[in-house]
């Protein structure tokens, strides 16, 4: 009985170890990212079990015909046009997939008011790959984006 009790221990120590092992790689997309046209910074964050990114920054905030905050004026639902792209997710619904990748989500492109397929790959700690697609991930584009090291406050 103790050779199984010790056993059993050592099987959940090892798991469990595994566990959060995963989530800790997992939880390397958190932080605050800069896509490749500098227009942007976008927060990722973790809710539940997924991943969301918001824009939390923009290098023109305030839309210069109007004089007010930037707006998702290319969303094609008219009555979301009114709402501010300063604090938009626009990443949504992402799981890791292992091995620096995070797939199952969804990219949205205010430029143009489109949401296409996406995964996320991490080249390296600083650095992700963006690949938005249509169907099937060949039939799309990758922007990279950058980690922005936030001072401490």
């Amino acid at each position: 009985m103790n050779l199984v009790l010790k056993t059993s221990s050592a099987l959940l120590f090892w798991a469990s170890t595994l566990l959060l092992s995963a989530q800790a790689d997992a939880d390397r997309l958190l932080g605050v990212w800069e896509p490749s046209n500098g227009k942007a910074r976008v927060k990722i964050e973790k809710i539940g079990p997924k991943y969301y990114g918001k824009i939390v920054w923009l290098k023109e905030p305030v839309d210069p015909k109007t004089k007010q905050p930037k707006t998702d004026k290319n969303n094609p639902d008219e009555s979301l046009r009114t709402v501010p792209l300063k604090g938009y997710r626009l990443l949504k619904d992402f799981s890791y997939a292992g091995n620096n990748s995070w797939s199952e989500g969804t990219i949205y492109d205010p430029e143009n008011g489109s949401t296409y397929s996406c995964t996320i790959s991490m080249k390296d700690p600083n650095t992700l790959d963006i690949r938005g697609y249509i169907g099937i991930s060949t039939f799309g584009r990758t922007d990279v984006w950058k980690r922005l090291q936030i001072p401490a406050k």
